[in-house]
């Protein structure tokens, strides 16, 4: 069932309501100062708020603030970064002077880290906290789009502009060649599993991001450790939101109404341009193919498309029970026709606490049902390539009525020519319906024989159920010899943990502490994909076999913090690992890591300083693992049933044969020993604050695919641990209130990440004259693969031919240089050049508040990534444009190099990809508390994917692998939020 909460015209005509009956309740006028308690000195900027965060002012250049607020409010909160925070009663108060003490609230900020919590003045490992405050704003659909652009080393690249859109996440670029290069992401201390998902285009577009409440992303080994043999490629801890500890009921409103506009289009012939190539290039019979309309098919795909995201939270607590339940509906059209996603969750969390605050149990629940008419993909290739002179109905009632080359002697549909998109999307018929659920109790309990010692208990769950069926009618053209084809799919995936650990805080003297947690985990992946028949026609296509797979993680783990007069500190950590993914004589693995930190800041030589007020040296090393190879059971020697065309028939009875598959006995985890040293620095009370930290990660033993030799397995290539890749990076993140006064603020937060990736060894034997492993398949031919990875170059180095060109810059066509000089050019003279990871990538965001008002934006940068364009590589020759008695639209680049013949392997295709993208700005105004005084109004207006500055010539620079072939646009999105309190 498809719930709808509220539609959007009824949204507005509420958000009408209350901006013409505005009315303000009785109110207080509270006036004071507020001053430094040191020296008595005015202080300017400091944050005065209603406990809810809804009201609030800055005190002026004498210290002096004044707010209006309800007659029912009766506290005030003053705050200022590096001073202790202070809540006073208002209740029977006009006037309210104050003195505020120094402390480091920035620093004393509480993070959030694996099986604990710290200060962030106590961290001694690359730690970055991204909070509520700092998300990105818009329409956001899935949980990486909060935080994109907003860390130092953590890159998230769009997978495209589909409904429920995911990206590739990267913490310090990948560790791995086949192995996943994703981090683990662990929810509310529920490692998720964020694998593919049946009927999902992005497994993590089931969490509704507005339930999250912060971000912790583990970056370096002695952070990561604790997570043993999954945590090569990061952690990121997110944390949901809770109830209060208790008051009156508050109900929040949330709402967002978007429209997205179509992005970039690639750049082909127009119908006349393409009329011109045709009658210039063109055989008798290819010009008589020409027809007489003009029709651009980009267009005609594309649409302006609504999203309708609405949420409601009630938070509150009920005799010591604080709580808080969300219920959220989403519905969003893809700017693809016919594309939509329609989401509804719930998420409920309760926080007690029993025996007289001793125990503290933990419930979290987070469920989420999504619905998805997935429109075709492909159609976006065949309106680029569909010839624009055709028109887009046939005026004939076979094949839907829609217009498709056919083949002449027959009059059925050429299997050869591109496919009418506009059938495509009218006629597929791709629906799915996923369910899913995560949730854990957790107890946590202060033992009352032993001061400093308490017990925890984690049991968690992630639950996802996704099925879908597939019809295909036989009216359009590439189902007409299948007289139609319907397909099912169906998978459970089931996650259950189990994770226990006793904490111990004890004093060993007047300036040591000691922290010591030990724990023991275990996690279990259950999958199940039954097998459907397919009926193709009146023909029936048998079902293969049903699947089913188990996954079995047991770990052992502790860590030791250690503080010495507050200055000095120490952490270790190690962790045990079991995977059933590996034999017995490899299934365990010991992770360990230190780190010490040095603060600088304490001493008594700028204890005082009244410009440094923190700095914090760091250095850490550790090992982390990688086990996520797609496949549970690598090592074992198996066979797999072969499907009903290979059954074997013997007397009256067909058998279903066995086949064996390739394997590696030794198969084991990826080890990555990292390096890091950091600065944590803050200047004038930190009002400048930020961190730099060098890097190196070292991988060894990858799970990498590679050639094996003929009759030495049952496999020509295998996965199996061979080779090493080193990563070296340096990132700086600098943030600043670059303005504090009364009525105006401004922020500003920077972070700019250099890496480099290089293999170092590949393979297990060493050979100086091995080229490497080729990988990267494009289209244009078959088997065509256009990247590699060799040792002493960057993973997914391009691996082509090098352009020779005229005077006038223009490409000559099949030139190439010599590059061995051995008078021929052939393969062996193709080079590797460029990468598609930038070396450099920054990302930069500020906020202005003026009284009411409030303006951010948010921009990111990559330098020194390019792309393979597929789309001009394959396409963009005149003997791409007719043959076999259909036509075919070229992209514009061929009137440029005028190739007659495709060039597929020309670095004249590696273009630079480096951008600099406005994510997004958004204006907001808070109207305060209206409707006498009972409910706060907040409005505000987002655009997304504002700008893109780039040399690329292809629709979005922005693409994860490399290469360009098949993208799904990026839409540009104007977003009217409305906040409603009560």
């Amino acid at each position: 069932m498809r719930l709808k909460l509220l539609h959007s015209p009824y949204l507005f005509a509420i958000l009408t309501l209350f901006l013409c009956q505005v009315a303000f309740a009785q109110n207080k006028t509270v006036t004071g100062r507020v001053t430094d308690s040191s020296d008595g000195s005015a202080m300017v900027g400091v944050s005065v708020s209603s406990s809810d965060g809804r009201l609030g002012t800055i005190t002026d250049i004498d210290g002096k603030y004044s707010l209006v607020a309800p007659q029912a409010m009766n506290s005030l909160v003053f705050s200022y970064t590096g001073y202790v925070e202070q809540v006073v009663d208002i209740s029977n108060q006009s006037s309210v002077n104050i003195s505020l003490k120094q402390g480091n609230a920035y620093l004393d900020e509480v993070v959030v880290i694996g099986y604990g919590t710290v200060k962030k003045s106590d961290l001694t490992g690359a730690v970055t906290a991204v909070s509520e405050k700092d998300f990105n704003k818009g329409t956001l659909v899935s949980p990486q789009q909060m935080i994109a652009g907003k860390v130092a080393g953590v890159q998230i690249i769009s997978s495209g502009g589909q409904p429920g859109g995911g990206g590739r996440i990267r913490i310090r670029q990948g560790s791995s060649l086949n192995a996943s290069n994703d981090p683990l992401i662990v929810i509310d201390g529920v490692p998720v599993d964020n694998g593919k998902i049946s009927g999902a285009g992005n497994p993590l577009s089931l969490i509704n991001p507005n339930d999250i409440e912060s971000f912790n992303i583990l970056k370096d080994a002695s952070a990561a450790a604790i997570y043993g043999s999954r945590a090569s490629n990061g952690v990121i801890l997110i944390t949901t939101k809770r109830g209060s500890n208790g008051g009156k009921l508050q109900v929040d409103l949330n709402t967002t109404q978007s429209i997205a506009q179509p992005g970039s289009k690639v750049d082909v012939l127009s119908a006349d341009e393409f009329r011109t190539v045709v009658n210039r290039e063109g055989t008798a019979t290819q010009i008589a193919l020409l027809g007489n309309s003009n029709t651009d098919w980009q267009d005609e795909i594309y649409q302006a498309a609504r999203t309708s995201d609405i949420n409601l939270s009630l938070t509150g607590g009920i005799k010591g029970l604080p709580y808080r339940l969300s219920l959220a509906t989403m519905d969003q059209d893809g700017i693809l026709r016919t594309d939509n996603l329609q989401r509804n969750s719930i998420g409920l969390n309760l926080s007690p606490k029993f025996l007289n605050k001793s125990l503290s149990v933990d419930v979290n629940f987070k469920g989420s049902q999504s619905n998805s008419h997935f429109a075709p993909q492909g159609a976006i290739g065949n309106a680029v390539f569909f010839d624009p002179t055709q028109p887009k109905l046939s005026g004939s009632d076979t094949l839907g009525g829609y217009f498709e080359y056919l083949d002449p002697a027959t009059g059925t549909p050429n299997t050869l020519a591109p496919k009418n998109p506009l059938s495509q999307l009218a006629q597929y018929n791709d629906e799915s319906e996923v369910i899913r659920s995560i949730g854990n109790v957790q107890l946590d309990y202060k033992l009352p024989w032993v001061s400093g010692l308490r017990a925890n208990l984690n049991l968690g769950y992630d639950y996802v159920h996704g099925s879908g069926k597939k019809i295909l009618p036989r009216t359009l053209a590439e189902q007409f010899y299948n007289k139609g084809t319907t397909t099912e799919y169906d998978q459970k995936k089931n996650n259950k943990l189990l994770e226990f650990y006793l904490r111990y805080d004890f004093n060993l003297g007047s300036r040591s502490d000691l922290n010591v947690t030990a724990g023991y985990s275990y996690q279990d992946w259950i999958r199940e994909e039954p097998s459907f028949a397919t009926f193709r026609g009146i023909d029936t296509i048998a079902k293969g076999n049903d699947f089913k797979t188990q996954n079995t993680l047991v770990s052992f783990f502790g860590r030791l913090n250690y503080t010495f007069d507050s200055k000095y500190l120490l952490t270790a950590t190690v962790r045990r690992d079991g995977s059933s993914r590996f034999s017995p004589d490899n299934r365990w693995g010991t992770f360990p890591s230190v780190a010490l930190a040095w603060r600088i800041g304490q001493e008594n030589f700028l204890r005082n300083s009244n410009v440094i007020s923190d700095l914090k040296l760091r250095v850490g090393y550790g090992i982390t693992g990688q086990q996520d190879i797609g496949t549970d059971y690598p090592y074992l020697a198996r066979f797999t049933p072969g499907d009903s065309s290979s059954t074997y028939l013997f007397g009256s009875d067909y058998y279903t044969t066995l086949r064996p598959e390739g394997y590696d006995l030794n198969i084991k985890w990826e080890e990555t020993a990292t390096a890091n040293a950091g600065l944590d620095f803050g200047f004038f009370k930190n009002r400048v604050y930020g961190s730099i930290d060098i890097y190196q990660k070292k991988t060894k033993d990858l799970l990498a695919v590679i050639p094996v030799p003929i009759g030495s397995n049952l496999t020509n290539r295998l996965l199996t641990n061979v080779g090493n890749i080193e990563n070296n990076g340096l990132e700086i993140s600098l943030g600043s209130q670059i303005v504090r006064s009364k009525d105006f603020s401004w922020n500003a937060n920077f972070n700019i990440t250099f890496n480099n990736s290089e293999i170092t060894n590949l393979t297990k034997v060493v050979d100086k004259n091995a080229i490497g492993v080729e990988v990267g398949e494009i289209a244009g031919g078959v088997g065509n693969l256009i990247q590699i990875h060799t040792v002493g170059y960057n993973p997914f180095a391009f691996f082509v031919f090098q352009q020779v060109y005229d005077t006038n810059g223009k490409p000559i066509e099949g030139v190439y240089v010599d590059r061995n000089k051995d008078g021929v050019v052939n393969d062996q003279d193709r080079y590797r050049y460029k990468t598609p990871d930038a070396q450099v990538y920054l990302g930069f965001n500020s906020q202005f508040d003026y009284k009411n008002w409030t303006l951010g934006f948010s921009t990111r940068a990559n330098f020194g990534n390019y792309l393979y364009n597929n789309f001009n590589g394959a396409n963009a020759a005149y003997a791409s444009f007719g043959f076999n008695n259909y036509l075919g639209n070229m992209p514009s680049n061929v009137l440029e190099t005028q190739f007659e013949q495709y060039q597929l392997k020309s670095d004249y295709y590696i273009e630079n990809a480096s951008f600099f993208r406005m994510d997004y700005i958004s204006l907001g105004y808070n109207f305060g508390r209206v409707f006498n005084d009972k409910i706060g109004v907040r409005l505000s207006f987002t655009v997304q994917n504002v700008f893109v500055l780039t040399k690329y010539t292809g629709i979005d620079p922005e693409i994860a692998g490399g290469i360009d072939r098949s993208f799904y646009p990026n839409p540009r999105v104007f977003s009217l939020g409305a906040n409603l309190s009560f």
